[in-house]
């Protein structure tokens, strides 16, 4: 309980308009304990969750592509699948929030079914012979569940009432997210652990060998879905159940919740992809015809190589999945684009033969400025409204216009189409405070591009009314995040692509400044990637920027050997750890931990050595086609992309 003092010094910031200090919530709003739960350190509130208190925000979509006409076949009710790359928190909240126009009333309430395959590692699970940790920026084991439960969270938010959820996971903790989707979900709800088997891998001399997965299945509510799926068995009556029990001369009988007869997927097949984790088709055909039907909506939220929309899809399902990673994105997309290509669900020695439905991959907390700036007035009112949380509602004071209101504040959103020649400087202030005064209260939110904004600070103060300038495309000022910007960081190694990363708050892309050519020889086709610089913020408070020049922000470059001139279809991926010279690439890799560089040590240190001489990606001649397109990406998540004619 709070005492005379705490309550009458929150009164007093109540009064004054101020924040009330995070150690007063749990005091003044308690949260009731179930009858038991996990307690861990950093577990926050469902509702805090909900109400964006972690400082993850709902954020604008932005169209990459829209693969529709003739090619895609369109849907009756002019639904589109979609592929976005993006925090997935942060798209679930979105989902959630409702309000962005391409899914609004689409997808909040109405998914079937939800299958996760969430990156199973944490820090402590990755040691050195000697026990020394290889990998410092894993997530620790209650960074892990609380990354897990958050999205866990919104998720069931977004579930149809009758929808199901299945969550894959080995051993490391599936018993810790067994709790925590009893509580998120209900322990009545839970309805399967199916226990997933395969062959192969490594064997252990002192521990028993690992040959399975497990697979959560809970409900939304008491009422669901479910199709049992059958297994053929001869009629000899000489076998035995997978439980044991002899089975009689019937020629089928459901599965139980153990599988053994789905094989682990081949790295020899055409189907392969070469993405790290990726799961056999047949897994999630099963999970698809027992708790879905035709025309129902799936989505995948840890998108991967894209297994649950590429199976989704041939069994006439609708989708949508979302990644956070490069690879992920690109690995998808092509395998969408490829699907006729690939094998048929029920007859594997058959290709599937069919063009993906019409679908549209999109990003999200990462724009385009160029793109933005071109929208029309009102796309971009909107796009910068869910940007800064503005309630858009025009109304005036004192004749003067404003496009909203930002926390009950005024909000300038600055016409910069209008006003191409002026900028937001001294007198532009001076003059709005004229007409408004203080009628206004103490605060003035102005948005525009920071190009347009003539003051370094983030605020200016006339008369007690303080003028916020919120800059496009940097983030919004410390005091009105919870928590400071970060972008989701790029690997520069293929075997970190599922480390865990989370972003807060939004950027727009800066293009990396790339130096490429070809080399045409006999045999083959050489890229010699003669420099790669990216300009980043050095700090979110300086507003300062540092250039990283000489490879070091490399993450990976990507290329379409037979580009068609419509859409990439990513044949090659090489991250930078490949691109080292030989002698350097077995080298343990340590993550840096000065400044803000977030850069591999051991790969900055030998790519910045190769300044001089470039590095070369030697491709089949017989492989490439008339053009090649490259997409060169830094950590940050920025792509340039060229073509090149052959």
């Amino acid at each position: 309980m709070i005492n005379k003092e705490q309550k009458d010094y929150i009164i007093q910031l109540l009064q004054e308009g101020k924040d009330i200090p995070e150690d007063f919530k749990y005091q003044l709003f308690p949260t009731k304990q179930k009858e038991y739960e996990l307690a861990y350190a950093g577990k926050m509130r469902k509702e805090d969750i909900l109400a964006n208190e972690d400082g993850v925000f709902p954020v604008p979509l932005q169209v990459e592509k829209v693969f529709n006409g003739n090619e895609y076949e369109a849907f009756d009710d002019d639904w589109k699948n979609m592929i976005v790359f993006g925090d997935n928190l942060q798209f679930l909240k979105t989902i959630y929030e409702n309000k962005e126009p391409l899914i609004k009333d689409k997808v909040k309430g109405k998914v079937k079914l939800i299958y996760i395959d969430p990156p199973f590692a944490t820090e402590e699970d990755f040691k050195g012979k000697d026990g020394q940790k290889a990998y410092t920026d894993k997530a620790k084991g209650s960074q892990f569940i609380e990354f897990l439960r958050k999205r866990l969270i919104v998720a069931k938010e977004i579930l149809h009432p009758q929808g199901l959820i299945y969550v894959h996971l080995d051993t490391k903790k599936s018993h810790y997210i067994k709790v925590i989707m009893d509580e998120i979900f209900n322990e009545n709800n839970f309805q399967n652990e199916i226990v997933y088997c395969y062959a192969g891998g490594a064997t252990s001399k002192k521990d028993l060998p690992r040959k399975h997965d497990t697979i959560f299945r809970y409900s939304n509510s008491d009422t669901y879905f479910y199709k049992p799926a059958l297994r053929q068995y001869s009629q000899s009556g000489s076998g035995r159940r997978s439980d044991g029990s002899k089975y009689d001369v019937t020629s089928t009988t459901p599965h139980n919740d153990w599988w053994t007869d789905i094989s682990p997927e081949n790295t020899q097949s055409n189907d392969n992809t070469g993405y790290p984790t990726q799961k056999p088709e047949q897994l999630i055909k099963r999970i698809i015809e027992i708790s879905t039907e035709e025309g129902d909506l799936i989505l995948d939220f840890f998108g991967g190589s894209g297994t649950t929309i590429a199976t989704a899809e041939k069994m006439g399902r609708k989708w949508i999945a979302c990644d956070v990673g490069k690879l992920s994105y690109l690995t998808m997309q092509k395998r969408i684009l490829q699907i006729q290509e690939s094998k048929d669900l029920e007859d594997p020695k058959k290709k599937y033969g069919k063009k993906a439905k019409s679908f549209t991959t999109a990003s999200l907390g990462s724009y385009d400025l160029e793109k933005t700036f071109e929208l029309e007035r009102k796309k971009y009112l909107e796009f910068v409204s869910g940007l800064f949380e503005v309630n858009l509602k025009e109304y005036k004071i004192s004749g003067f216009s404003f496009e909203g209101k930002k926390d009950s504040y005024p909000v300038i959103i600055y016409d910069y189409n209008t006003y191409k020649d002026s900028s937001i400087d001294e007198n532009y202030l001076q003059d709005i405070h004229r007409n408004i005064g203080k009628k206004v209260g103490s605060k003035v939110y102005i948005i525009a591009p920071i190009n347009f904004v003539d003051f370094v600070d983030d605020s200016a103060e006339i008369d007690d009314v303080r003028y916020y300038f919120l800059k496009i495309p940097y983030h919004i000022i410390n005091e009105l995040h919870k928590k400071p910007f970060v972008k989701v960081r790029q690997p520069q190694t293929k075997s970190r692509v599922n480390d865990i990363e989370e972003a807060i708050g939004f950027h727009f892309k800066r293009p990396p400044e790339v130096k490429a050519e070809l080399k045409i020889e006999t045999d083959e086709i050489k890229l010699i990637i003669k420099s790669f610089k990216t300009n980043e913020l050095q700090s979110d408070k300086t507003k300062e920027e540092k250039s990283f020049e000489n490879f070091e922000t490399l993450s990976a470059v990507f290329i379409d050997k037979t580009y068609n001139g419509k859409s990439f279809e990513m044949d090659e991926a090489f991250f930078a750890d490949e691109l080292l010279p030989k002698k350097k690439s077995k080298k343990k890799i340590e993550t840096a931990k000065n400044d803000n560089s977030e850069l591999d040590g051991n790969i900055t240190e030998n790519l910045k050595k190769l300044s001089e001489t470039g590095i070369e990606i030697s491709l089949k001649t017989n492989e490439v086609k008339e053009q090649l397109m490259v997409v060169f990406t830094d950590i940050y998540g920025n792509d340039f992309t060229q073509t090149f004619k052959v």
